[in-house]
């Protein structure tokens, strides 16, 4: 095989990250002020509805993960955007608020299959170093793709496509269109890639069995958890948070936007910081304290502060990604056999979070607009306790990872 195709691999695996989950996904939150107008919601549904698209993740994300590790990357991303495209187009038929609640629980089904997979196929290419560079890049693509939906999705492709029913509908095409092309890529370098016929077939609930005796497998999903529910309601009530305060709907989109460049800019400097100074837990620890304390100070933010705010926690936002699902497969009890179903046990805890906390910030406005950001904020404190718990002596080293020459 070619020295070039890994990394064709990789830019194909960043595209779906773009294409087929972070587009469609940061869309939503800048759509919804014509949704709302639509379907007549109040704040607390739209809180709802951003908060149920994770509901079905719970469960998914685990089982993607699983099925990963059994069929193989490549095969899972193709079904997961097949799925994620068909799944998600459904929303644009809703014409009330149960209705789009219902189809935003199914079109939640499938998206949190591909991030688990795309970085088990970074864990196949890619070893020691070079693993942690591509996990950056495919995070970057996610973050390049969160910056691109926030930016365009209400103010460019709603107009240019006639409405947000048919923003959706184009999103399920492309997602369409990613697993068509991964029908034509290979399963894996060679000496990574089993012979054919000799694939273990482990029942599925030895895996989960497996990984959920790994004590820092709980202790990064509660991290997770934390930090994701904080950017989950955050993020979701942003756009509609600057409005209340007066800002035209094209400025608060964005600085949604410009929290997704920053993490852009910054997110493989700092997955090369994490392997130049030999412990991905301290990076991770100062991003979940930048973060915590970028959404604090938006409690309190208007004006310039709140562009120093989304800067202070987009910096770290994809970097901290980046990081984690490395340190996540360089766990020596996870590694490639068991990365998926690691993973994926991970983001099911984070997804329980990210279900909860939309509705329960939103919810908080009642007593200030800026409140909700100070129950988000602390939950990534949550996760940074988290952290603290971890003894990073489990994971293991890049020369026990490496297979083949990264």
């Amino acid at each position: 095989m070619r020295p070039w195709y890994k990394w064709y691999i990789l830019a194909l695996a960043a595209l779906t990250h773009m294409l087929v989950v972070a587009i469609p996904a940061m869309s939503l939150p800048v759509l919804f002020d014509e949704i709302a107008g639509d379907l007549h919601l109040d704040i607390v549904q739209i809180g709802v509805i951003w908060g149920l698209g994770s509901l079905t993740g719970i469960v998914m994300s685990l089982l993607g993960g699983i099925i990963g590790d059994r069929i193989g990357a490549k095969r899972t991303l193709i079904i997961g955007c097949v799925l994620t495209g068909a799944a998600g187009s459904l929303r644009g038929f809703a014409i009330s608020y149960p209705m789009l609640a219902a189809t935003v629980v199914i079109a939640g089904l499938f998206p949190l299959m591909i991030p688990t997979n795309v970085h088990k196929t970074c864990g196949v290419w890619f070893t020691g170093k070079r693993l942690g560079l591509a996990n950056a890049v495919v995070s970057a693509g996610m973050a390049l793709g969160f910056m691109l939906g926030s930016l365009l999705g209400a103010s460019v492709f709603s107009p240019l496509l006639g409405g947000w029913r048919n923003v959706l509908f184009v999103y399920g095409g492309l997602a369409l269109l990613v697993a068509l092309v991964w029908t034509t890529t290979a399963d894996g370098p060679e000496g990574r890639r089993p012979a054919k016929g000799t694939v273990p077939r482990r029942p599925l609930s030895e895996s989960l069995r497996h990984v959920a005796g790994v004590r820092n497998v709980w202790l990064l999903g509660l991290a997770m958890l934390g930090v994701g529910s904080c950017i989950q309601g955050g993020l979701g009530y942003l756009p509609l948070y600057l409005r209340g305060l007066g800002w035209a709907a094209t400025t608060a989109d964005s600085a949604l936007a410009t929290f997704h460049a920053a993490s852009l800019l910054f997110t493989i400097p700092i997955a090369l910081l994490s392997d130049r100074l030999g412990s991905r837990r301290r990076v991770l620890m100062v991003a979940t304290v930048m973060i915590a304390s970028g959404f604090g100070l938006l409690s309190i933010a208007d004006g310039a502060l709140v562009w120093v705010a989304v800067i202070l926690a987009g910096v770290v936002r994809d970097g901290f990604m980046a990081i984690f699902m490395t340190f996540v497969i360089e766990i020596k009890e996870v590694g490639i056999t068991y990365a998926g179903t690691a993973v994926g046990l991970i983001v099911s805890i984070s997804q329980i979070g990210s279900v909860l906390s939309p509705p329960a910030g939103n919810s908080l406005a009642v007593f200030g607009p800026g409140v909700p950001y100070l129950l988000w904020a602390g939950l990534a404190l949550l996760g940074f306790v988290a952290f603290t718990a971890i003894r990073e002596g489990n994971e293991s080293t890049s020369k026990r990872q490496a297979v083949v020459s990264g």
